[in-house]
């Protein structure tokens, strides 16, 4: 893997944000296996303190690095981060669940342009890749027969969360999506019409499984394998059905789709497996015999979205070891 051509060269610094995250922190890890320097954005330094431990090693040669960033719509916020950086990762996003879209829509946007200026100031950027996510695209939900290419979008989620108010609670999921639409839309705009010197491209992740790298990505409400193992199946059952990745396979997605110098304005789904809730069970019930885990869940269905992930496969063979997408089980029993 060492030997093929990359955009950027091993020792180049890369830059992530919310570095923190479950994803963030997994595409930090492979970088600097691979012998990158990676700076990560965080917008609290002591509550991230985790990953200078986690990463001690490269922590102590000055290959990993934190960088304070509290507040993404602040005017030059990211101008510090950039500086002789030649890739950024812009995998951070703002997951409030306020049902109020003009809360949430406008500073999600702000933050992608932020760095998105930030990156054309600074001549060494090479590579911009941002994480965004198959809402963006359209609705993850039964019924649904929509064909994912590059040109499908998620207006309806749009038209949803900025409908009148009130605004209850309710609508926090759908405003969350719709600020994903967003933001990947001004992303491209701001590609288009600026053309700026660095390549852009987009990845638009599932629902997310696989080993925590720290404790607090198994307690936000997107943590499905434990609210199955506690039972706590009130946000489940709002999913019947899902599509789902591995992080592992997520992150070194993010890696091949920034070294690879064939991938160019590129909108990657990285669908992995078609499933629900009682694919899983079993495997939890496998793996811990002794545990006594809920019934399966009743009215479960399967997706019937439909993607080409051909390029994607290619990669994950040409840049990793496991052949393609990792199994569902093995996912499964790593995020056990």
């Amino acid at each position: 893997m060492s030997e093929q051509a990359t955009t950027i060269p091993q020792g180049s610094l890369v830059l992530i944000t919310g570095v923190n995250g479950f994803v963030a922190s997994h595409l930090a890890k492979q970088f600097l296996e691979r012998g990158y320097r990676v700076r990560g954005t965080v917008r609290d330094l002591a509550k991230s303190s985790w990953l200078t431990s986690l990463f001690k090693a490269h922590t102590s040669t000055g290959a990993f690095e934190l960088a304070l960033v509290p507040d993404f719509n602040a005017p030059d916020a990211f101008d510090n981060a950039v500086k002789s950086v030649s890739a950024i990762a812009h995998v951070a996003a703002v997951t409030s669940s306020d049902p109020d879209p003009n809360n949430v829509i406008p500073v999600t946007i702000a933050g992608v342009q932020n760095l998105l200026e930030a990156a054309t100031k600074e001549p060494s950027v090479r590579e911009f890749l941002i994480t965004s996510s198959l809402v963006s695209a359209t609705l993850p939900i039964p019924g649904n027969t929509t064909h994912v290419g590059k040109d499908t979008w998620n207006e309806v989620v749009l038209e949803m969360a900025w409908a009148p108010p009130p605004y209850e609670p309710e609508r926090g999921g759908i405003v969350y999506a719709a600020s994903k639409v967003a933001a990947e839309k001004a992303f491209w705009e701001f590609v288009e019409q600026k053309k700026p010197h660095f390549t852009a491209n987009a990845i638009l992740p599932p629902m997310i499984l696989g080993e925590p790298l720290h404790k607090s990505h198994a307690e936000v409400k997107a943590a499905y394998i434990r609210q199955l193992m506690t039972g706590d199946t009130a946000f489940l059952e709002t999913m019947p059905a899902t599509v789902a990745v591995d992080v592992k396979d997520l992150a070194l997605l993010h890696v091949a789709t920034i070294l690879d110098p064939s991938v160019r304005n590129v909108r990657f789904n990285s669908w992995a497996h078609f499933c629900n809730y009682n694919d899983m069970l079993p495997i939890m019930r496998n793996r811990l015999p002794e545990r006594k885990f809920i019934d399966d869940l009743p009215n479960l269905t399967v997706l019937s979205l439909s993607t080409d992930t051909t390029q994607q496969v290619e990669l994950l063979k040409k840049w990793g070891t496991n052949g393609g997408w990792v199994s569902l089980k093995q996912t499964v029993e790593e995020n056990l």
